[in-house]
């Protein structure tokens, strides 16, 4: 069966185990997502299935979208997501809920986009050190303190870290725990944080680095 689905960052809260272990977890709707396309090794050259989740009003998609996910007979969806899988076992059309997907007691890679934080400094943004508290130091305690390297070259090498806009990066929790799962409600919670604010968009996928 796949594992994957696409869902919609709830929130956070804690979990109780039947031993009295909390759990802070972040839950998450996942589902109930659609088969759109499979793509097959002898046209595509790959293996792979595009869930699409979320019903969108028809009058706010392309041609072409529309087009496209006529072809499954379902509704509009509003997001489209492909997961590289070989062994699924599923054709256009059909339905993959949160219980079919994911058990309890699996790992996981959440992936999502952070929030964004603006423009920040270098000790917010890449948790520099900064400079002394005291000692004659006056206004630079929170600055990065010299990037170049002299007369040779004389400049500061692109890609050094300093102030600048930090947040909205594609970033993936690795390897967490499932904690629970509500086939009713279409509900995953997963043991710690993951990317985004309430109401993102999140992937979820089978771990990797088990």
């Amino acid at each position: 069966m796949l594992k994957g689905l696409i869902g919609k960052k709830i929130g956070m809260t804690q979990i109780f185990d039947e031993q009295g272990v909390a759990y802070t977890v972040t839950l998450i709707e996942a589902g109930p997502c659609y088969v759109t396309q499979i793509r097959m090794p002898e046209k595509e050259g790959y293996s792979s299935v595009q869930l699409g989740f979320g019903e969108a009003n028809p009058k706010r998609l392309t041609g072409g979208q529309l087009g496209h996910l006529k072809v499954s007979e379902t509704s509009p969806m509003r997001f489209l997501r492909e997961f590289r899988t070989k062994d699924h076992g599923l054709k256009i059309g059909d339905k993959v809920t949160v219980s079919d997907a994911f058990a309890v007691g699996e790992r996981v890679d959440v992936m999502g986009v952070s929030k964004g934080k603006g423009f920040a400094g270098a000790v917010k943004r890449y948790h520099f050190h900064g400079m002394n508290a005291t000692h004659g130091t006056s206004d630079r305690h929170r600055a990065p303190g010299s990037r170049g390297s002299g007369t040779t070259p004389g400049r500061v090498y692109k890609g050094a870290r300093g102030p600048g806009h930090m947040g909205t990066d594609r970033v993936t929790a690795q390897n967490i725990k499932v904690v629970m799962v509500d086939a009713e409600r279409n509900l995953i919670a997963i043991n710690g944080a993951v990317p985004g604010g309430k109401g993102s968009l999140v992937t979820i996928k089978e771990a990797r680095k088990q």
